[in-house]
């Protein structure tokens, strides 16, 4: 049984990536692209490029967790009505476990927690090789839109 609030298609997540009013992303700046989408995990994928390591060569752990928060957040917002609700990143922590250095790296978001005010999302980010690079957990807080007084 599908997470989503409603079907969500690749499109849908590329349209995103040009922010409101098409002026551009962090997503686009470092090439984050929703590329799968399950029943209850959503994947994204970002080039392991020169631009986003650290100094001695490595993916910089901020990176890791920039793709961590991309990916659950998208996630948590398909999770809810968007028309009542939307959600933000309250929280977030990363483990960095092993180095990634070029190819794509991949994260895979999936929900500990689905709640009316907050979720929870595991995510798991993996190098080239497919190895585990790092671990992080984000909890996202719903929020009501104002112009939504009728929600739950």
């Amino acid at each position: 049984m599908s997470i989503w609030f409603k079907e969500i298609t690749l499109e849908d997540c590329a349209r995103l990536d040009g922010g409101l009013g098409g002026k551009g992303t962090l997503m686009q700046t470092l090439g984050i692209k929703i590329t799968e989408i399950g029943e209850d995990y959503l994947v994204a994928t970002m080039p392991a490029s020169p631009a986003i390591h650290n100094p001695i060569g490595m993916v910089h752990g901020g990176a890791n967790v920039v793709l961590a928060e991309t990916v659950a957040s998208y996630a948590a917002n398909f999770a809810v009505d968007f028309d009542h609700f939307y959600c933000v990143g309250q929280e977030i922590n990363a483990n960095h476990i092993r180095a990634a250095r070029n190819g794509e790296i991949k994260a895979v978001a999936k929900p500990f927690h689905l709640g009316k005010r907050t979720s929870v999302w595991d995510i798991r980010i993996y190098n080239a090789a497919g190895d585990l690079t790092c671990i992080s957990r984000m909890t996202a807080a719903v929020v009501r839109r104002p112009d939504s007084k009728n929600a739950l």
